[in-house]
């Protein structure tokens, strides 16, 4: 059975399930992972008896109040993953920044019981029984350092299940089922403590998943990131507590590979700068070569090398801002014979109009053309069949919609299509394509497909067929994958976790349409195609790469896609950018399979990308905009292939 693992909670329709134990951490690389039947590395402290038994830990408490196990190697800044369960009336937790304070210790305790899932600093005398304990704030930001604010005492102004000056407020007290095996992960970075408690992992078709709501909420230390010391587990209350699979990693050593760039593709930077998350390609200048537009700029091509400005712009942190454009497409949207640009950052806000100024040096001219757009992916497509692209997204209030000029008034709002009413929003995942082979583009998202209806039928919203494409995540390509005549889906699986699948389409004997889900990459802890694993792959196209007629996928990491913080999983991994090359195999699974290939490990992707032949050579070329600036991959596959010697 294969595994899909993402960040977040699962809820929704009736499937199969069955309780699975991962023993590898999904989403990092330990440093140790505790195997052993001795305790050799660590030592007892307090009231409680542990002993090891082949790879776990388990602890009596002697009295109520416990003891410790504490490890022989310190450390600051650490991932720490583990499975426990309890019997009885258990009280457990984890102690990471262990240090010596007077006779007795001190540190940074996330609780793991029952009725008190939060985070504290304590102190413990020589004995290990607790002396104080001090309940940590809450971060007001998403990157990894913040000021710590002290929570204000009940009752008063901004007291009871208050941020304590932070934004985020207090989520309700959560309980959780002790006696059951539960997965804790937490990341202490910096000043920040990120604690995840998972409990009840299943596994659905493809997928593993957590059954409950998020349990804990994000803390603040308050040792000023100095506090250095090992971890300890916390044994007390009544009844055994037992922990397995227990792994860690030191945050504080980080690496990175020598940059690579596949021979299938030539690397071309053209900018060092982080501007923008999207890239789109038009003949901006009328000149007969194909430029590239990024948003603040445009650059001209054939060479690239020289650019304009056509909104103001400015660079963004990596470390703590988001660029101003997540999305942007080049066209001939005003009908005047000269393309323009239309840029959104999404989040609700406005997609804005770029009028081309004609060859003239200035900035272009704004309108509004949308009033919102909430979908971090947006698609350029004919989805009404009047041989004019139509701006696919989604909208928070009224859900996946098609928009397109007025014609009457082009630098005037948009006219606005219905799809699918209003829905769950998900602002990941969108594609376009025919599923049922009426000849007609429909739309789909995570959560399944919108039908098309037939012309003039004027239904709205489109009739929707329900199916699990995972979380949502770029862009959801649909071709037919194992030629077997029906449109199947490729996609990410979630923007903000692991995992790349393609849905295989069937039909039954009365032609209604499934899906069945076959793997490409999953987590750390997963069997993947290449030995290939990376989380945060928020963005996606497909092309013909190759040339074999087949389109490839093509998807990469977004390096930092909460700023630079541990919210994410593997947020520090390497930025990478790979394609996929589809291979019909009537032995592999579903009768395909996919090949990866590094393409280059030193720029990853953004939201939106371009697939275009640049250089009218036939082989597509691929444009990325992202935290590490701007690129061009030229497509050598073909010329490779043409100087191959022929096989006999």
């Amino acid at each position: 059975m294969s595994k899909r693992v993402a960040y977040g909670t699962f809820g929704g329709a009736a499937f199969a399930v069955a309780v699975i134990l991962a023993a590898v951490p999904p989403s990092f690389v330990p440093d140790y992972t505790f195997q052993g039947s001795s305790l050799k590395g660590w030592h007892q402290l307090g009231d409680a008896d542990w002993r090891a038994d082949k790879g776990q830990l388990t602890a009596t408490p002697k009295s109520p109040a416990g003891g410790w196990l504490v490890l022989d190697q310190s450390y600051q800044d650490i991932e720490v993953s583990a499975d426990f369960r309890c019997t009885g009336d258990c009280k457990t937790g984890v102690l990471l920044r262990a240090q010596k304070a007077g006779d007795g210790m001190k540190g940074i305790y996330v609780s793991l019981t029952n009725g008190d899932l939060a985070s504290y600093q304590v102190t413990l005398d020589a004995q290990g029984r607790e002396l104080s304990r001090e309940k940590l704030g809450r971060p007001s930001g998403t990157n990894r350092f913040t000021e710590f604010r002290k929570p204000p005492a009940p009752g008063t102004a901004g007291g009871g299940t208050g941020a304590a000056g932070g934004r985020r407020s207090e989520p309700p007290a959560r309980v959780y089922n002790p006696q059951e095996w539960n997965t804790a992960q937490i990341i202490l970075d910096a000043d920040v403590l990120r604690p995840l408690l998972t409990q009840n992992k299943i596994e659905l078709a493809g997928g593993t998943f957590s059954t409950g709501p998020a349990l804990m909420a994000e803390a603040l230390t308050s040792d000023s990131m100095g506090d250095y010391g090992p971890i300890a587990l916390y044994a007390g209350g009544s009844g055994s507590i037992t922990f397995k699979d227990i792994a860690y990693k030191d945050l504080m050593r980080q690496s990175e590979p020598a940059e690579k760039v596949s021979s299938h593709f030539r690397m071309q930077r053209i900018s060092d700068f982080y501007y923008a998350w999207c890239a789109a390609v038009a003949d901006i200048n009328r000149d007969g070569h194909l430029d590239i537009v990024a948003p603040p700029f445009y650059y001209l091509g054939p060479g690239f090398t020289d650019r304009r400005e056509f909104k103001p712009g400015r660079t963004f942190n990596v470390s703590n801002e988001y660029t101003d454009d997540m999305i942007t497409f080049a066209y001939d949207f005003t009908g005047d014979g000269w393309p323009d640009i239309v840029s959104t950052y999404t989040n609700s806000r406005p997609l804005f109009l770029y009028v081309n100024p004609k060859g003239e040096s200035h900035r272009w001219q704004r309108y509004e053309a949308l009033p919102r757009v909430g979908s971090e992916i947006a698609l350029l497509r004919d989805v009404d069949g009047d041989g004019k692209p139509d701006f696919v997204y989604k909208d928070r209030q009224t859900g996946v919609m098609y928009a397109d000029p007025d014609p009457a008034n082009p630098v005037g709002p948009w006219r606005q299509h219905e799809v699918s009413g209003p829905m769950k929003f998900n602002p990941h995942g969108l594609g376009v394509g025919d599923i049922n082979g009426d000849g007609r583009p429909d739309i789909l998202d995570a959560s399944g497909w919108w039908e098309q209806p037939a012309p003039g039928s004027g239904q709205q919203p489109w009739k929707f067929h329900a199916q699990n494409f995972g979380f949502g995540a770029g862009e959801m390509c649909v071709y037919d994958v194992n030629g077997d005549g029906l449109s199947d889906v490729v996609t990410p699986l979630a923007a903000h976790g692991w995992g790349i699948a393609w849905f295989e389409q069937k039909r039954d004997a009365a032609g209604d349409i499934s899906f069945v889900e076959h793997p490409i990459m999953g987590d750390l802890s997963s069997r993947n195609a290449g030995n290939v694993a990376f989380s945060e792959p928020h963005s996606s196209a497909c092309a013909d790469l190759d040339g074999d007629g087949v389109p490839d996928l093509v998807v990469g990491k977004r390096l930092f896609s909460h700023q630079e913080a541990y919210g994410d999983p593997d947020p520090y991994g390497t930025s990478v950018l790979y394609w996929y090359r589809t291979v019909r195999n009537p032995k592999a699974p579903g009768g395909a399979e996919y090949i990866p290939e590094l393409i280059h490990n030193r720029s990853g992707v953004g939201s939106h990308f371009a697939i275009v032949d640049l250089n009218g050579d036939g082989a597509p070329d691929i444009i990325t905009s992202a935290d590490r600036g701007t690129f061009i991959f030229w497509n050598r596959l073909r010329a490779v292939q043409a100087k191959a010697p022929a096989r006999k």
